[in-house]
């Protein structure tokens, strides 16, 4: 299981949307949390 950084739900892989930043995939529970992610990453990555 991963974390959603957006809103912190735990998201199974093989089923979450994802995306690639800076070399490493985040998983998202959603299109709308992948969007916020996309929009402003450095606001989630630490």
């Amino acid at each position: 299981m991963a974390k959603d950084l957006v809103c912190g739900m735990e998201v199974n892989e093989n089923k979450a949307t994802k995306v690639k930043y800076n070399g490493k995939t985040y998983y998202f529970c959603s299109p709308t949390c992948q969007w916020a992610f996309k929009e402003n990453p450095k606001q989630f990555v630490k």
